[in-house]
């Protein structure tokens, strides 16, 4: 089954370079939407998110993560243009502050503030990158619901990041990708995870342990604590099957 995948995929010719211009504190805002969840984060993070971003969510308790983080002096520079969940989590003066209400208790927080964004997407007529900020710590059950439902996006959307200080994490589907790397930011570890899929065939550039048409699954090989070569400007990936694509993200103070 291993060597039936990889003929197919092998033949493949579409790649999908991938852009994360957002990593740059300069870089202006562009359609993007930063999804903020109920997770710590730094000052300097949610500082660069937030200036790359056009339309500013918190899933319901991330409301209380921004608000406590900002001193009083900044924080109506950070207002959110909406906040998304069944506030179960959100305190009674962050509610106050942000005036917000939603009771839709069928959807989780971050898949309410998802449809938010596709119905602005549908007004505007264009489609929104989206950055999750969190999601990637804390409980395992909020996590695995991360990694599963931005697993499920990938048939809809192509660009959704999720972030958070030590790493930047993205479902790579099957295909071949070309990622840049500024080594001033990211790495140097990094990882290609078989995550919702029972294998896939990967073949790699760029990385310190390369792989070469390599079955990867949780029962067998996994590449965890991968490195970036500091000399390479870009690493590829060929798989024949969606995997999470995640570097360490080692921005400098």
């Amino acid at each position: 089954m291993g060597a039936d995948i990889s003929t197919l995929f092998y033949n493949s010719s579409r790649v999908t370079d991938w852009n994360l211009s957002f990593l740059n504190p300069s870089a202006p805002p562009v359609a993007r939407g930063l999804i903020i969840l109920n997770q710590p984060f730094s000052r300097n993070l949610l500082d660069m998110l937030w200036k790359a971003s056009s339309w500013h969510c918190c899933a319901d308790g991330g409301a209380n993560r921004l608000f406590d983080l900002l001193p009083d002096d900044l924080r109506c520079s950070y207002v959110p243009d909406l906040i998304k969940g069944d506030l179960d989590s959100l305190r009674a003066n962050v509610r106050d502050y942000y005036a917000s209400k939603d009771h839709d208790q069928n959807s989780t927080d971050l898949m309410k503030c998802i449809q938010s964004i596709q119905e602005k997407e549908k007004l505007e007529n264009r489609e929104y990158e989206i950055i999750i900020l969190g999601g990637l710590g804390g409980r395992l059950d909020h996590t695995v619901h991360t990694l599963s439902y931005v697993h499920k996006l990938r048939r809809t959307r192509k660009k959704v990041f999720v972030i958070t200080d030590d790493n930047i994490s993205w479902v790579l589907d099957e295909g071949q990708h070309r990622i840049p790397i500024d080594h001033e930011i990211l790495g140097p570890t990094c990882g290609l995870l078989p995550m919702g899929v029972d294998s896939t065939i990967l073949t790699t550039t760029g990385l310190r342990w390369n792989l070469t048409e390599a079955e990867s699954s949780f029962d067998g090989l996994v590449s965890t604590s991968n490195h970036l070569v500091p000399e390479e400007k870009f690493v590829t990936i060929n798989t024949s099957r969606p995997i999470w694509w995640c570097v360490e993200l080692s921005m400098k103070d």
